[in-house]
Order: C-alpha cells, then structure tokens, then sequence
C-alpha cells in the first residue's frame, strides 16, 4: 500500500476514534444542560464500559461504507450520503451495544442520548472529511498566480456547469477565476453554484464580457444541438474572448467532466448541423465478412475508410499506400484499436501495373475502394504530367486489376472539382469517372464513383493552414472575398460513401449532399475571433488572389447530368453521360504513351478527353 495512503487512514482512524468520543460526552452534556454535576455516574459509568467496542464497531462499519477509502479532496454528494449512511448504522448499532450490555430496570441511557450521539457523530465526520476540501480550495486561491489569473465566464448552470466549477475551484493547476454564470432559464438567474451567481443570459454575454474584463468563455451545454452551439458561438466570438467547450453529453454519463476534456471551439462547430447521419446496417451487411482492400489507405479519406470498415468486422481489410509513414500510422492505429482485425498493410503505388496485378492476384478483394490520388490542385498545376500519370494511369491500372480478377465492386472517391474542371486535377478526376463507367458497361465489376467537396480537416485543407497562419500571428492568407466552398467532416463524407457504395449497382456516379456553402472569408473571420483574436486588427486578413486553375464555387453536377434520389436524402445519383467509349478508350491509349515523354501540352490532350474542361491561359507549366 501506498505510504501517503497509509498515512492518511490512519489519521482518518485516529480522527473517528476522537469524533466517537466527542460525540458520547457531548451527547450526554447536552441533555443535561452542560451540568457535568448533573450527570448520573451510572450514566459515565455505561459510556465508558461500552467506548472501546463503540469505537471499534464504529470504525468498521465507516470501514465498509468507504469512509477510509474515498477521494475525499473530490468529495461529492455520493460521499456525503456514504458519511450520513455510515453515521445512522453506527448510531443504531451503538444503541444496540448500549441496550444488550444494559443491567437494571431503569433506562441505560436517556432516550434523546442516542439523537444528539448521531447528530454530533455526523457534524464530526463530515467536518473531518470536507475541512480537507476546504483548506485546499484556500490554499488554492492564496498560492495562486494572481497577476496571470484569466477571468473565465461559463456558459450553462446546469450539471455540467456546476462539475466545471467544482473543477476548477479545487484544481492546484488551473489559474482561473470564475466571474459568473450564464443561463436561458429564468428561474435560475440570481441563484448560486458553488458560490458562483447567475448573472445573466445569452443576451448580456458580449456586456458582461467588457464589464468582467472576461479573458475565456467556457461553454458547458453537452447536450445542446449544433444549431444551438452556432447561436451562442455567434454571440460569443463578437467578444474577443478565447472559447472553450465541452464536446458532449457522454462525457456526463461517464461523470467526466473536467477542464482536460475542454476542447477549443472549432470549425466543425461554425457549420451549424447536426452530424450526417447513416444506415449502419446497410454498411454492415454490405461490408461485413468481405475482403476490402483500400488504395491510398493513409491518407485523410483513406485512412477514414479503413476505421469505418475495420468497425464493420471484414473478413480482410488490405491496406495499400506509397507514403510509408502514412501506412505505417493507420497499420499501428488499426492494430491498437482492432486486435482482432484480420489486417494486411501494403506499400505499393497504383502506377506499378505488376504490383497491382500481385496484390489483386494473392489477397482477391470482394470490394475495392479507390482513394489514391493526387488531389493538392495548385502542386497539380504546377505538375499536370504527374497528376495525368497518378490520378488517370494508376486509376487505369488498379480498374483493369479489378475487372481481372472479378472484384464484386469497385468504388472510386471523386471530387466536385470534376464538374466542368478548370484545373488539371479535376479534369484527370473527370476522367476517371468517364473511366469507371466505360468498364462497368464491359465487366462483370460494378464501378462506381462517389463525387464529394471540401472535408474539414484533411491533408492540404484550408483550416489547417489557417490555424498554423493565427498562431503565428497572422497574416491569414484568402484566395479571394468571394469564394466559398462546400464542407463535410471526414467521418461524415467517409460514413456516406460506405453507404453509397452499399446502394450500388453500377455506373453510377454518386454525389453527396455536403449542406450549405461557407464564404471561406467567414470562416477565417470566425476562427481568428474564436480564438481570441479580432480580425484585421490583431490579425490580418491579407487577399491572394485566386489560384491557378482555383474556382470561386465548385459545382456538385453538371447541367446536363440528372438528379435521382436514394432511401439516404443526403445520397444522390447523377444520370451517367453518354460519350463515346471506343474512341475515349483509344484516346486514353494514346494520353497513356504520350505523358510519359513528359510533354508541355498535357492539357490540350485532356480536353480532347474532357470538353467541359476549362483551360486557365495564365497558367504556365512548371515542370
């Protein structure tokens, strides 16, 4: 056993043993006035005869009830009831021990001896067991760095508002001051908890920020919806203040309530919707007991995938990815979280037409999802061979592997940058498409392909960069006022292209409905104020200029492709394109010779592909 925690019991048992005894003798002086003379010696008699067995038995029955085994720095109201259950047992067990050891006609004790003995036995435990929060909250507040102390304002006087509270009041490390307490509800205004006042609602938070000189606002609404979240973010990030909040209402369930599980205000909070939600069942069927092999399995959407999957129980997930650092992360990740997973992790690159052959040949997938590409559309302008090479070839050859061995089906990811492309990267992503849908027409393989927009968070992404941009003090960087993009968090665009695939049939082109478009000038506006910052006066927002072959708007759809429904509202199916696919095969055999000689004009052999490409005439290769 711990020495700290030996020490401490014993101090506790010595503590109970001198709270036994005050509680006898004063019991007795109470109900005679604090007359010792008054006092019967039959009386002192008794109580010494039965002391020693009281404080034994006292000492065990507290022993059951934890009294010598809780955390008392945290006590709470379980362990206040454990204090008042434990005092009410040795109360009725002593009185017992009193009556059985009783010799004589007359009373042992008086009757109101046993009332007042519990009471004081109470007073006395409890006082020993709470001091200690006491003068540890004191010391807290006297050693605390006064001169750094942030003022803090929380925003919820609920239950998890009060354990914030409680958190940070006791907690020797957190040198905070709480200042006030906000709350909607009108019957909670002027009330206190733990001290700490109801001073308002949402609509005096910008106020009293100014007037409380208020340094962070602490958000402690775990069951509130998105929707709800936006509107207080909103008010709150006109105060300058840094914003926190805690990310759920499991972590009241849990009883996890505490500064560490804090988080920053992020992006994922400004989109204002509730999660996308989807058919698990269809996935699991879908998914479960096949072999999956997952191309580009490290990156942002790939390793995405390989989670949702591994949840879903394959028969065999195959994981291949070129960049071996990304391959290696998700294999260790995979492994810590599904020991069970049956799991192969590969290195490979989609362009080795052998390799691919091999793999496809040894594991046999039942389903394939394609996410290797490259995807970053001004490195892709730079370097339009390679992005014709990697996204058009490697698709070529992991489609042909597919088709060869009879994959069941074939998912490809695709971008909405396909959509009439003005860059290098969404033409060759255009033609992957036209690519899928000419061998689904000629194989036993069901191709299809998932179109979707911006996913928060991932590899090259623009919040990223704008988190890095106002840590360093700014500027943040904005291509141009006026563009905006559509957004989805990686689970939710991963989650329905699993479902997506689910409804397959073949040929067709699935496009995801990604929600409202956000003005990225918005965003970095709303993420420099969440962090405490004022935009264009702490930091500056500095305008670019669009980028080569970058879009103000990126569409989900050409105007000629038609709209259906699935049983997912968020899960739509573009009507395939009609083209030609002999002479879009023999095109393709000849891009396929013609990129290798690393020529200047890629582009103008992509539009020959690709009508509704868009060429930007600015735009000067770099090779």
């Amino acid at each position: 056993m711990n020495l700290q925690l030996l020490i401490r019991r014993i101090f506790l048992i010595c503590y109970d043993i001198c709270a036994v005894v005050a509680a006898s003798v004063l019991a007795i002086l109470v109900r005679f006035d604090f007359k010792p003379e008054s006092v019967p010696d039959i009386y002192v008699e008794k109580l010494w005869d039965i002391l020693g067995i009281s404080v034994l038995l006292t000492i065990i029955v507290f022993a059951v009830f934890r009294l010598y085994s809780s955390l008392w720095s945290y006590a709470g109201t379980t362990e206040m009831l454990y204090i008042m259950s434990a005092c009410v047992v040795a109360s009725v067990v002593n009185m017992l021990l009193i009556i059985i050891c009783h010799r004589g006609p007359d009373y042992p004790l008086p009757r109101s001896f046993y009332l007042l003995y519990a009471l004081f036995l109470m007073c006395f435990t409890v006082f020993g067991r709470y001091s200690y929060r006491g003068l540890r909250f004191l010391r807290n507040r006297l050693n605390g760095n006064r001169e750094n102390e942030r003022n803090v304002l929380i925003i919820g006087a609920g239950s998890a508002g009060s354990a914030l509270i409680k958190e940070i009041q006791s907690s020797q490390y957190v040198n905070k001051r709480i200042v006030g307490v906000i709350d909607d509800d009108p019957a909670k205004q002027g009330t206190f908890i733990h001290g700490i006042k109801v001073i308002g609602t949402r609509d005096n938070i910008i106020e009293l920020a100014e007037t409380l000189a208020v340094d962070e606002i602490m958000i402690a609404l775990p069951s509130a919806t998105a929707k709800q979240i936006q509107a207080i973010v909103n008010i709150c990030k006109e105060t300058g203040c840094e914003l926190k909040r805690l990310p759920g209402i499991y972590q009241l369930v849990n009883g996890d309530v505490s500064i560490s599980k804090l988080k920053d205000v992020d992006e994922n909070d400004l989109l204002g919707r509730e999660p996308v939600r989807v058919n698990i069942e269809s996935i699991m069927d879908y998914v479960s007991g096949k072999t999956i092999l997952i191309t580009g399995g490290g990156g942002s959407i790939g390793s995405e995938l390989c989670r949702q999957v591994a949840q879903h129980h394959p028969k065999l997930l195959v994981v291949v990815d070129i960049y071996e650092n990304n391959a290696y992360s998700i294999q260790q990740e995979l492994i810590q979280k599904y020991p069970d997973l049956n799991l192969v992790v590969l290195i490979a690159s989609v362009r080795n037409t052998k390799r691919m052959d091999d793999i496809f040949r040894i594991y046999r997938p039942d389903i394939v999802y394609h996410a290797a590409a490259h995807k970053h559309v001004p490195l892709m302008e730079a370097c339009p061979n390679e992005a014709v090479k990697n996204n058009v070839l490697g698709t070529w050859k992991v489609v042909q592997a597919a088709d060869k061995y009879q994959v069941k089906r074939f998912v490809m990811i695709s971008t909405d940058k396909a959509v009439n492309p003005t860059n290098i990267m969404g033409a060759t992503k255009r033609v992957c498409e036209m690519l899928i849908q000419t061998y689904n027409n000629r194989s036993q393989t069901e191709f299809v392909a998932v179109r979707f927009g911006n996913v928060l968070g991932s590899n090259g992404s623009v919040i990223p960069l704008f988190k890095k941009q106002i840590a360093n003090g700014g500027p943040v960087t904005v291509t141009h006022p006026d563009i905006i993009r559509y957004f989805m968090t990686i689970p939710e665009a991963v989650s329905l292209v699993l479902q997506a695939g689910a409804y397959a049939k073949g040929g067709e082109i699935f496009v995801l409905d990604m929600g409202e478009p956000v003005k990225i000038l918005d965003l970095a506006r709303n993420l420099i104020q969440l962090s405490g910052h004022k935009p264009d006066v702490d930091i500056p927002i500095v305008f670019t200029g669009l980028r080569p072959g970058e879009k103000l708007y990126e569409e989900m759809l050409m105007e000629e492709e038609g709209l259906q429904n699935t049983e997912n509202q968020l899960i739509h199916i573009g009507k395939p394109l009609d083209f030609d696919e002999d002479k879009f095969m023999a095109q393709l055999e000849e891009l396929k010779e013609y990129v290798v000689t690393e020529p200047d004009d890629i582009r103008e052999h992509i539009r020959q592909l690709v009508p509704t490409y868009v060429i930007n005439s600015d735009v000067e290769d770099m090779k």
